[in-house]
C-alpha cells in the first residue's frame, strides 16, 4: 500500500510542479535546469529549486547527516557513504542492507516518519545537515530545526524527468560529502552504460506500443510525453501511447479515454506493485476490457522488494542505466538474452 501511495504522490507532484529557470553561470556544475552548484571564493553556492544555500569551507564536507527520504539513501549507498548517516525517517521503507544493519547496531537512529518527525531526537543528534524534499505542511518543523542551528537542505531529485539528470544528483552529494572523485566516476559509468544501451535498443526490428501506470480510484494518471517514464520508453526504442505529448507532468484521464488510446498496445509497464492479474482485476474490473491485459505483457516494479521497502525507489533513482536495461529486456528480449530483470517483474 505504501508503494501505491508513493506512486500516487509522485504523479500528483508531477501534475502540480513546474521547472525552475536555469541560472546563467559559466562556471557552475549544472545538474538540471532547477539545480546547480559552484564554488565562489571558498564558498559553495547551491541553487535547488526555490532555495539557495551558501556553505563556507569549514561547513563541508558534512560528516553527520540525516535523511528524511528513502530515495536519497540510494545516492549515499552508491557513494559508499552509509557511515555518514546518523538518522533516517521511516526506516522500514529503506531497502539498503547496510543501512538496515547500521540501524540494528544503533549507529543510525530512527527519527520518526513521514507523518511526524521526532524533532527533539533530531536536535539531540546534532547533524551537520538534513536532506529532504520540501513539504509545505512541515514548515514549522523545518523552522524549529533551523532555529537550533541545523542545516536543512531541500532537493528536488524526484521532480527530474530526464533519467541522467536524476542520476546526476550523485555528483552534488559527492560535493557535499567529500566524495567528489567517487561521484564523478559513478556518474560517468552510469552515463556511459545508459548511452550504450540506447544505441543497442536502436538495433531492434520492432517498436512495440506501450501503456504505463494504473488507475487510482476512477482516475488514470497517465505520464505525459516528456516525463521520465516516457523518456525511458523512448530510449528503449518503444512507442509510448502519448509519445507526441509535450507535458512533463502526469495527465488525468478516465478509463474510457485510456481505453480509446490502447488499441494495439503490446506492453503495459509500471502497473503498480500488484501480485497477480487476478488481484489487479479484483481491484478494478475495468482492466479486463483492455486487450493488453488479456493478450499482452504486463510488468510491475516489484523485482527488488522486501516487505515495505522497494529498491526501485532507492537505488533505482540513481541507476538509470539499470532501469533502461530492464525496459529494453522487456520490449526487445532478443537484444539482452542473458540479462535478468532488476527492478521489474512480469505479472502473471
Amino acid at each position: 500500500m505504501k508503494q501505491r501511495i508513493l506512486l500516487l504522490f509522485t504523479v500528483v507532484v508531477l501534475i502540480s510542479c513546474k521547472r525552475e529557470q536555469k541560472i546563467s553561470s559559466a562556471d557552475a556544475s549544472v545538474i538540471s535546469n532547477r539545480t546547480q552548484y559552484k564554488e565562489n571564493n571558498g564558498v559553495l553556492e547551491l541553487k535547488s529549486g526555490n532555495f539557495t544555500y551558501q556553505f563556507k569551507s569549514n561547513q563541508t564536507p558534512f560528516k553527520k547527516i540525516i535523511l528524511l527520504n528513502a530515495s536519497m539513501a540510494g545516492y549515499i549507498s552508491e557513494l559508499g557513504a552509509e557511515n555518514l548517516i546518523i538518522g533516517v525517517s521511516s526506516p522500514e521503507y529503506i531497502y539498503s542492507e547496510k543501512i538496515q544493519s547500521l540501524l540494528k547496531e544503533g549507529k543510525i537512529q530512527n527519527v520518526g516518519s513521514d507523518q511526524k518527525y521526532d524533532i527533539e531526537k533530531i536536535i539531540s543528534l546534532k547533524p551537520d545537515a538534513i536532506f529532504t524534499n520540501y513539504i509545505a505542511s512541515f514548515d514549522n518543523a523545518y523552522q524549529l530545526l533551523k532555529n537550533n542551528g541545523i542545516q536543512v537542505i531541500f532537493l528536488d531529485e524526484y521532480m527530474e524527468q530526464k533519467p541522467l539528470e536524476k542520476t546526476a544528483y550523485v555528483k552534488l552529494f559527492g560535493e557535499l560529502l567529500g566524495k567528489e572523485k567517487e561521484a564523478a566516476a559513478k556518474y560517468q559509468e552510469i552515463e556511459k552504460n545508459y548511452n550504450s544501451l540506447k544505441q543497442l535498443a536502436l538495433k531492434a526490428k520492432q517498436r512495440p506500443a506501450v501503456l504505463a501506470n494504473e488507475m487510482y480510484g476512477d482516475v488514470w494518471y497517465l505520464p505525459g510525453g516528456k516525463t521520465s517514464v516516457a523518456n525511458y520508453i523512448s530510449d528503449a526504442n518503444a512507442a509510448y501511447i502519448l509519445k507526441d505529448n509535450t507535458e512533463e507532468k502526469a495527465l488525468t484521464m478516465s478509463f474510457e479515454e485510456v481505453y480509446a488510446k490502447s488499441s494495439g498496445v503490446q506492453y503495459w509497464v509500471n502497473a503498480g506493485n500488484h501480485t497477480s492479474k487476478k488481484e489487479m482485476l479484483g481491484m478494478n474490473p475495468f482492466y479486463g476490457k483492455l486487450d493488453v491485459f488479456n493478450k499482452g505483457h504486463m510488468y510491475v516494479i516489484t523485482g527488488k522488494e522486501k516487505q515495505k521497502a522497494n529498491d526501485f525507489f532507492e537505488s533505482g533513482v540513481v541507476r538509470a542505466d539499470l532501469i533502461l536495461k530492464d525496459y529494453i529486456k522487456i520490449f526487445h528480449p532478443e537484444l539482452l538474452p542473458d540479462y535478468q530483470l532488476t527492478y521489474m517483474k512480469e505479472l502473471q
